[in-house]
């Protein structure tokens, strides 16, 4: 791919990561988990670990987009470094969304076909954690499925240089 590609890809990343960073922190700002369990009575330490899911989102984030900051930034313009940092948010940042270090959530398979959300939970939510995923559910798809070629095509380069 030309600079021109990788550059154009690495902003639009930047845009997307700068926007969920705002919806994410915003919600951690506003949000306890005493409010939560007042929303809907439930498990708190499910509670906790979905707390705990956004926070590490909202950190990977946050890093993926100093890092496309770093990036674009960086004169003259390395595919390299770009591509590399690609790679990474697509691992950081959008595999940790769809399938979370702790399970408290899932990605369903079948949801392509049904055109419903993808994100099924393990146990019942506070509305407030359902609306913040499902605000950010589709930006976190259309960026996937940007940044699956870097997924396949950084690997096989990292294989092709051993």
């Amino acid at each position: 791919m030309g600079n021109t590609i990788v550059k154009s890809q690495i902003g639009e990343v930047k845009e997307f990561l700068g926007q969920t960073v705002l919806k994410l922190e915003k919600f951690l700002n506003e949000t306890t988990l005493e409010a939560l369990q007042t929303e809907s009575a439930g498990n708190e330490a499910y509670y906790r670990m979905l707390l705990g899911n956004i926070r590490r989102l909202a950190v990977h984030c946050e890093d993926g987009l100093d890092t496309c900051m770093v990036v674009l930034q960086g004169e003259p313009f390395s595919k390299a470094a770009a591509e590399k940092t690609l790679y990474r948010i697509y691992y950081q940042c959008i595999e940790e969304f769809f399938s979370p270090k702790s399970d408290v959530w899932y990605e369903d398979s079948r949801s392509a076909y049904t055109g419903k959300n993808a994100i099924k939970y393990r146990e019942t939510v506070p509305s407030s954690i359902q609306q913040l995923v499902k605000g950010i559910e589709a930006d976190f798809q259309r960026i996937r499925e940007e940044l699956e070629y870097y997924e396949t095509d950084y690997r096989t380069k990292m294989l092709q240089s051993k």
